[in-house]
């Protein structure tokens, strides 16, 4: 009797690609609600800019903002902040008014909508993983590339 094998690899690797960024999306959209839900609001600048990006090539998900004080509000700044400075400074306002201050106390934002929620994006990604690359665990949605490679060998049974 002759067997004969057929290499799927390449399908296999496409949908479990496919799905990984996916469930990478998911969790960044999580995480960048988390943080705009944390993040303090005065002119809502700091908010708007928080952002996700899904980099495909190292199969990973950065989340953060591009405004020139961000750090300062995850952080804190002056005696608040680990190797601040201890003791207070004078500084002119637009309007040339002197404020003296110690700095500003951390209220991270960006931190804890990752850290404190991992279970959950955990959770994102194996659900993802699991039915996403099992068609049996009953995902309406397969990676297309799956679909695809179904229908084009007539196996779709919808």
């Amino acid at each position: 009797m002759k067997a004969s094998f057929q290499n799927n690899a390449p399908e296999v690797l496409a949908a479990l690609n496919a799905t990984t960024l996916r469930a990478l999306e998911k969790c960044g959209l999580k995480a960048e609600d988390y943080a705009k839900r944390l993040c303090p609001v005065d002119t809502g600048n700091l908010r708007k800019s928080i952002d996700h990006k899904v980099d495909p090539d190292e199969r990973a998900v950065y989340i953060g903002t591009n405004t020139e004080y961000a750090a300062y509000v995850e952080l804190g700044t002056g005696k608040y902040i680990l190797g601040g400075r201890p003791t207070p400074w004078r500084y002119q306002d637009e309007n040339g008014r002197g404020h003296t201050t110690q700095g500003q106390p951390a209220k991270p934002y960006l931190k804890p909508a990752v850290a404190e929620h991992a279970r959950e994006y955990r959770g994102i990604l194996e659900g993802e993983l699991k039915n996403g690359c099992d068609p049996a665990a009953g995902s309406d949605e397969l990676p297309q590339s799956i679909d695809k490679v179904s229908e084009e060998r007539g196996l779709n049974q919808k």
